[in-house]
């Protein structure tokens, strides 16, 4: 019997001990599979599935300028004395409605005679600005285009210090060999900052998104997106002593962008709120010395509504409704985003004791006044005796240039906010009749203008053909 169940024992052993089959072919497939998925859903972050949302919305501003430059030798022997060249920049915007309108810059497409936008897939269309807000810089087109996608909007008011920010663009156009939008990411760096000029005659920019995203030349009009991917600005400038990016750019803020956006589609322009003060700016406008100084005001203009208000200069400004006034930084921010006709609860300090009075927002006089076109590239409006409290003018009579090309401030010096009040010794009494003696003087040799400009006269010369 030993005999027999040895050997049934030694089989059964040895089927113990035989190799296991190998992994089927699809087993392995699946794992690799598997594999490949993780990869993939470890790429994926949430600054991807931003960028996947709004960059078909984000297209590329293509505008031509014509320059006057110095004619050369040859032109200059037969009598010209200059010549015009054609110049062309590129920057960026986004659709904010699928029926064709674009957000960009107003600089972007200032003084352009021509501009087109192109959207990812390199398809081209002529565009039509409806209106430019300098202040704001923001600036609207209109493209011949319907069922184009459209960029989300996030809340401004609800960004974020530190959180995702990411620029949206094309920097150096079509130097990167095609139309697609580049992408840099970031955080925010700060809100409500404010870039206070520092030149004469130089704009400021009041309560902007901060971020370190880098902002490059061709960056301006494109935007700012959240991780939601949802627009929070629009890229407007860097602060750069190369300019390149250093880590310090800045956008308008989205709800801002969209009132302004509102306005210039109804109107071509921005009503700008108003209600007839001035308060008090150290000299050069540092920033540490406007906080310590406040908000204090230095003129109330008569018959605006600060005056039927009753506010007197010397007032102290210490809120708006729920904010909190400091500066005259503040002030203006606050300011900014009003809506005309809209009542505003003021706070002051008055000898010493708190005040609360309530004020209507009016429009900026001169932004409802008459325009007067000019040499195709300047507006001028009357002066009226709003206007001059309001700007602080020594002039009794003139036309305040309104709006003025680039070509033409270049050329000549004259600057937006200029008064003129004399043509070839001849005073000027409204924008009406400086046009007429404009026209008149018209190809008759050299133009004297003179003009009013920080209570100080200038004159320059301009040749009409």
């Amino acid at each position: 019997m030993t005999r027999l169940v040895l050997p049934l024992l030694l089989i059964g052993l040895a089927a113990c001990e035989a190799p296991s089959p190998p992994v089927r072919p699809a087993m392995a497939a699946e794992s690799a599979q598997a594999a490949s998925a993780a990869v993939t859903a470890s790429r994926r972050t949430a600054i991807t599935d931003a960028v996947a949302r709004v960059a078909p919305a984000v297209v590329t501003v293509q505008t031509e300028r014509r320059e006057r430059v110095a004619a050369d030798e040859f032109d200059w022997f037969f009598g010209r004395r200059s010549a015009e060249r054609s110049a062309a920049s590129i920057g960026s915007g986004f659709i904010l409605r699928a029926d064709g309108l674009i957000i960009t810059n107003a600089h972007v497409v200032s003084a352009a005679a021509t501009v087109a936008v192109a959207l990812r897939d390199g398809t081209t269309y002529p565009a039509t600005v409806l209106g430019a807000d300098e202040v704001n810089d923001i600036a609207v087109l209109r493209i011949d285009a319907k069922d184009l996608p459209v960029a989300p909007l996030g809340d401004s008011r609800d960004v974020l210090v530190g959180e995702w920010a990411i620029a949206i663009g094309n920097p150096f156009g079509f130097a990167l060999g095609n139309p697609e939008p580049s992408v840099t990411a970031g955080v925010i760096s700060g809100t409500g900052r404010n870039l206070v000029a520092r030149t004469q005659g130089g704009a400021s920019t009041y309560d902007m998104l901060q971020t370190d995203a880098a902002i490059n030349p061709g960056n301006s009009g494109g935007p700012l997106v959240n991780a939601a991917g949802e627009v929070i600005g629009v890229n407007t400038v860097i602060y750069t002593p190369s300019q390149g990016s250093v880590g310090l750019g800045f956008a308008v803020p989205i709800n801002r962008v969209v009132r302004v956006a509102d306005d210039l589609v109804a109107n071509g322009a921005v009503r700008r709120p108003w209600i007839g003060v001035k308060l008090r700016v150290p000299s050069g406008a540092n920033p540490r010395e406007a906080l310590a100084a406040g908000a204090v005001i230095s003129t109330v203009v008569p018959g605006s509504p600060a005056a039927a208000a009753g506010l007197r200069v010397g007032d102290q400004i210490v809120g708006v409704g729920s904010r909190v006034i400091r500066s005259y930084f503040d002030w203006e921010s606050d300011l900014l985003d009003r809506r005309v006709g809209e009542r505003i609860a003021i706070r002051l300090v008055r000898a010493g004791r708190e005040v609360d009075v309530t004020v209507s927002v009016a429009d900026l006089p001169e932004i409802g006044a008459p325009k007067v076109q000019v040499l195709r590239e300047m507006e001028l409006v009357s002066l009226t005796p709003t206007i001059r409290g309001e700007r602080g003018i020594r002039s009794t009579r003139g036309a305040l240039v309104y709006r003025v090309s680039e070509r033409i401030a270049s050329a000549i010096g004259i600057q937006v906010g200029d008064v003129l009040v004399g043509i070839n010794r001849v005073a000027v009494d409204d924008a009406a009749a400086a046009a007429r003696l404009l026209d008149y003087f018209a190809g008759r040799g050299p133009i004297e203008l003179v003009f009013e400009r920080s209570g100080a006269i200038f004159s320059t010369d301009i040749v009409i053909k």
